[in-house]
């Protein structure tokens, strides 16, 4: 069973930090890559960030670069967020997901498994 597992979100601040946490578990989470989706109230799915396996390379949307951060630890089978710098728009509900593919798939549909979500909330 492949499964993802959100966790890590909350109220916040502006200008404050959250550290989001997607845990695999039914494979082993180091071989393939790892989007972060948010989709807001009233809005679509957006994508925000993707680590690639193989190259471990790393892309963002615009609207977050040089505020979150993606990384993964593999001995912990976990990918992270670090969202600093929070802002209302930020707030939406979180995701995690792969393709069990190497590289970050360019477009949303491409992602087969997904977490539940964590939902993120910046007040204002």
């Amino acid at each position: 069973q492949v499964q993802l597992v959100e966790s890590g979100g909350g109220l916040v601040q502006p200008g404050g930090s959250l550290r989001l946490s997607c845990a695999a578990s039914g494979f082993t989470l180091d071989y393939y890559a790892i989007g972060w989706f948010r989709q807001a109230p009233g809005k679509g799915r957006e994508g925000v960030s993707c680590i690639s396996s193989s190259a471990g390379n790393t892309y963002y949307t615009d609207s977050v670069k040089g505020r979150f951060t993606i990384s993964r630890d593999n001995a912990k089978n976990t990918v992270y967020l670090q969202m600093n710098s929070l802002k209302p728009e930020d707030t939406a509900d979180y995701y995690c997901a792969t393709d069990l593919g190497t590289g970050c798939p360019p477009q949303l549909s491409e992602y087969n498994y997904w977490g539940q979500g964590t939902q993120v909330t910046v007040s204002s």
